[in-house]
């Protein structure tokens, strides 16, 4: 039988927990931003591409896993420069590569997306496309989605150090206890939302305070 790692309390491994935080982080980044769809990308830096882990809304069927080159679109941009970006016409910006948009299924008129770090070290792109603009102004919404990118990193960077961890058969990594800063930080702003957004936000902040609390 395969390994996938040590088992979790909820009977699972914590790749399952990991990869249960990504979903958290894309699927609530869409329910507070009436967005169309959210991704997750994680930067494999010895292929030189960035690798979709974590998809919800139109287009998620079958994207995750799907990579392309970390150079190129938005994605690649934002990853390269280190600096978020909202795009309100993504066919009037230079760096949108339509084909990789297309071969998703889902070619976005807007997006937003942010680059994740551990630190300096890249992980990957948060991406968010075609918000509602009734719901938050540009700077508002680029606030909330630094929010979300500082929790897409934790766990992308959970994610990373688990499946090392587990080629080199070293202890699984604990979350850093500064991590918790930034879910009360995003606690804060999710209470401000209305009734029925933050039922849906308490989701990300429940499944992270569940990982930063397990030790192994």
């Amino acid at each position: 039988m395969k390994d996938t790692g040590p088992e979790t309390g909820h009977g699972g491994t914590a790749e399952d927990d990991h990869r249960r935080l990504l979903r958290s982080v894309v699927r609530t980044a869409v329910a507070i931003f009436d967005a169309q769809a959210s991704s997750i990308a994680l930067l494999d830096q010895a292929d030189g591409e960035l690798v979709f882990e974590a998809v919800a809304g139109k287009g998620e069927d079958g994207l995750v896993g799907r990579r392309f080159p970390a150079e190129r679109g938005i994605a690649g941009w934002v990853l390269q420069s280190r600096q978020p970006v909202e795009v309100q016409d993504v066919d009037r910006d230079a760096h949108f590569a339509r084909d990789i948009a297309e071969s998703t299924d889902y070619v976005p008129k807007a997006l937003m997306a942010a680059p994740l770090f551990a630190g300096d070290e890249p992980l990957g792109v948060l991406e968010v496309l075609d918000r509602s603009q009734e719901l938050r102004a540009p700077l508002a919404a680029m606030e909330l989605l630094a929010l979300f990118a500082d929790q897409a990193s934790v766990a992308l960077a959970l994610v990373q150090r688990g499946r090392l961890a587990r080629l080199t058969g070293e202890p699984e990594p604990e979350a850093e206890h500064g991590d918790a800063a930034a879910v009360r930080a995003l606690a804060e702003e999710i209470g401000a939302l209305d009734d029925g957004r933050r039922a849906a936000a308490r989701r990300i902040v429940s499944d992270l305070a569940e990982v930063l609390r397990r030790r192994d």
